[in-house]
C-alpha cells in the first residue's frame, strides 16, 4: 500500500527552462522582422529567467511592498520609498541588461525590436517592476523635445548600471525617468489638470503647485509632468535632486494599496514650488508627452503578453506532470482543447507585440507607412491584448486547480496583476476611441489595409471579416457606442493576419475559425474538436 505521507504527484517547481530558447512563438514573431534566434542578449536573458534564483524573487517583491518613509528620525522632510531585495535584484538586472532607455542611444540593427523581446522575456520573471523600466525607456523620446535636457537625462538614462543614490543627474552613474500625468478631478482627461506652473526665470525654468493623483515609482531620478502654464497644459521636466545638490520640492502624500503590481510603489504627490523645466512649447503639453505615451502603450502590450506567455508555461508545466484518473492532465482531451485554446491567445499577443516593435524601429529610420502602422496598431493592441489577459489568466490558474489558488504557486500573483494595462495609458475606452481619432487619417486605414492586406487570398475567412471591418467603417452613425466592437474585430484581423503569415497552418487555422469565424464557444477550450490540439501546445514549451 502507498504511503498516504509521501509527496507524490505534484508537479516540480518550474525552473531550469531558458525562456527565451523554449518560445519558438516568439521565434516566429521575431524572424520576419530580424534574425535574433541565436541572439547572446535574448539567450542569457532567457536562461537567467527561466532559473530558480530568478523565480524565487517574485513573491518576496509583492508580499513585501515598499514602504513610504516621509521624514527622516529628526523631522526632515525625505520622501523615500523602500524597497525589499528582491525588488532591487530585480530592477538590477533589467537595467543591466539594457530594457530601460538603452535602445535609443544603440548602434545594433533593430534595437527596439531586440529590446521588445527581452522585456517580453524578462517581464515574466516579476511584472510590477517593469513599470520604471518602462517610463525610462518611454521618457527619451519626449526628452528629445529640448537638445539641452536631451544631452543632461539620455545618457544617464540609457546607461547599464542601476544607481539608485539620490543624486543630480551629472553625478550619477544611471537614472530612471517616471511620468506625472493625472490628478483627482480629471484622470484621463488631463486637460482639466489644475496643476499651474510659473515662469521662474529666463532658462525655460517654473515652479508648479498642484499635485499628482497617480506617479508610479516615485523613487527614480527625473519625472515628465503636466501642468498649467500661462499659455496652456505644457510639459515639464522635474527632477528629484536639483543640480546643487538641494532635493527638489516633491511631496510624498501616501501609496496607493492597489489590487496587484504591489512590488511597485504608486504614490500621490504634492507639488509646492516645485522646480520643473518646461520640454516643448508653452500648450504643447499634450503633444510633447504623447511619444512617451506611446512607447508606454507598446510595453503595456508586451507585458500583457508577457503575463498570458507565463499563465501558459504554468499551465503547461503543471499539467504535464500530473496526473489524474490514470492520465496526465495533459493527455485529456478536454484539457488539451484548454491548452491550445490559450496557446493561441498567447501566440496571437506575441506576435502582435512584436510586430508593433518592429514598427517602431522603421519608423525611427524615417519609414512614414510604418509610423502609420503604429499610430493605429498601437491602441488596438493596447485595448484588445490587455483586456484578453485576465480572461487567460484566470483559465490558466484554473489548470492548476486548487493549487493554483494558493499564493504559493503564483498565480494569484499573475490573476490581480492581469487587469492593470487595461487602465494604465488609457482604458479600454480610451483606447478604443483613440482608434476611431487615427482613423480620421486616410493613412491610419491605409496601414492596417496593407498589413492585414498582406494575407489576403490565404484564408477567406479572414478576407470576408477585414470586409466586415470595413462595412463597419462605412457606416459613420453611432461610431462612439461601437468604438469597442470595431477595434476589438480590427486588432483580431491584424492577428490573424500575422498568424496567417508567419506561424504554422495549424496555428492560424484555429486561430481564425475560432475568433473570426465564429467557431468557438466564447470561454477557452471550445475550440473544434478536429483541432490538432498537440501541434499547437508542443510549441509553447
Amino acid at each position: 500500500m502507498a504511503d498516504p505521507f509521501a509527496v507524490t504527484n505534484q508537479a516540480p517547481p518550474l525552473q531550469g527552462v531558458n525562456f527565451f530558447t523554449r518560445d519558438t512563438a516568439l521565434g516566429d514573431a521575431l524572424r520576419p522582422y530580424a534574425d535574433l534566434a541565436d541572439d547572446p542578449g535574448l539567450t542569457r536573458i532567457g536562461e537567467l529567467a527561466g532559473s530558480e534564483e530568478a523565480l524565487a524573487q517574485a513573491l518576496p517583491a509583492n508580499q513585501n511592498p515598499p514602504v513610504l518613509r516621509t521624514h527622516d528620525r529628526y523631522g526632515n522632510r525625505i520622501d523615500e520609498v523602500e524597497f525589499h531585495p528582491s525588488w532591487h535584484w530585480l530592477m538590477e538586472r533589467a537595467v543591466g541588461f539594457g530594457l530601460q532607455a538603452a535602445p535609443w542611444t544603440s548602434d545594433q540593427p533593430s534595437p527596439h525590436l531586440t529590446r521588445a523581446a527581452g522585456f517580453y522575456v524578462w517581464s515574466q520573471v516579476e511584472p510590477g517592476h517593469g513599470c520604471p523600466i518602462s517610463m525610462t525607456y518611454a521618457a527619451v523620446p519626449a526628452l528629445r523635445a529640448d537638445e539641452g535636457l536631451a544631452k543632461e537625462w539620455v545618457p544617464q538614462l540609457a546607461s547599464t548600471e542601476y544607481d539608485v543614490r539620490r543624486l543630480p543627474a551629472a553625478t550619477k552613474n544611471g537614472a530612471l525617468a517616471g511620468m506625472g500625468m493625472t490628478e483627482k478631478q480629471g484622470g484621463s482627461d488631463v486637460r482639466a489638470n489644475l496643476t499651474t506652473a510659473t515662469p521662474a526665470g529666463d532658462d525655460g525654468e517654473y515652479q508648479l503647485n498642484g499635485h499628482k493623483w497617480f506617479c508610479s515609482a516615485p523613487q527614480v531620478d527625473v519625472f515628465l509632468v503636466l501642468a498649467q502654464a500661462p499659455d496652456g497644459l505644457s510639459c515639464f521636466v522635474v527632477p528629484r535632486v536639483l543640480a546643487d545638490g538641494n532635493r527638489n520640492a516633491f511631496a510624498l502624500q501616501r501609496l496607493k494599496d492597489k489590487l496587484g503590481n504591489r512590488s511597485n510603489a504608486s504614490s500621490e504627490v504634492e507639488f509646492h514650488g516645485t522646480v520643473g523645466y518646461r520640454l516643448g512649447d508653452e500648450g504643447a503639453g499634450v503633444r510633447t508627452i504623447i511619444e512617451m505615451v506611446a512607447a508606454t502603450r507598446l510595453d503595456c502590450v508586451l507585458g500583457s503578453a508577457a503575463l498570458q506567455r507565463r499563465a501558459l508555461v504554468e499551465a503547461l508545466w503543471h499539467t504535464r506532470h500530473r496526473s489524474a484518473f490514470g492520465d496526465l492532465l495533459a493527455d485529456k482531451p478536454a484539457m488539451q482543447n484548454v491548452l491550445a485554446d490559450l496557446a493561441l491567445e498567447s501566440e496571437a499577443a506575441t506576435a502582435l507585440g512584436m510586430r508593433l516593435a518592429a514598427a517602431v524601429d522603421a519608423s525611427i529610420n524615417g519609414n512614414e507607412q510604418e509610423a502609420a502602422f503604429r499610430r493605429i496598431g498601437l491602441p488596438l493592441a493596447k485595448f484588445w491584448v490587455s483586456k484578453r489577459t485576465p480572461f487567460m489568466a484566470a483559465e490558466a490558474l484554473e489548470c492548476l486547480g486548487g493549487n493554483g489558488f494558493v499564493e504559493e504557486s503564483g498565480m494569484p500573483l499573475l490573476f490581480r496583476e492581469s487587469p492593470l494595462n487595461s487602465i494604465w495609458e488609457g482604458s479600454g475606452n480610451v483606447n478604443a476611441l483613440d482608434v476611431l481619432r487615427a482613423l480620421r487619417r486616410p493613412e491610419s486605414l491605409e496601414a492596417w489595409l496593407l498589413e492585414v492586406g498582406a494575407a489576403r487570398g490565404a484564408d477567406e475567412r479572414l478576407d470576408t471579416a477585414v470586409n466586415d471591418v470595413l462595412q463597419a467603417l462605412a457606416d459613420a452613425e453611432g461610431a462612439e457606442a461601437g468604438a469597442r466592437r470595431l477595434a476589438a474585430r480590427m486588432a483580431l484581423c491584424l492577428q490573424a493576419s500575422l498568424l496567417v503569415r508567419h506561424s504554422t497552418p495549424a496555428v492560424a487555422d484555429a486561430f481564425v475559425a475560432s475568433r473570426l469565424a465564429n467557431d468557438w464557444g466564447g470561454v477557452f477550450g471550445t475550440l473544434p474538436r478536429t483541432t490538432p490540439f498537440g501541434l499547437i501546445t508542443d510549441r509553447s514549451l
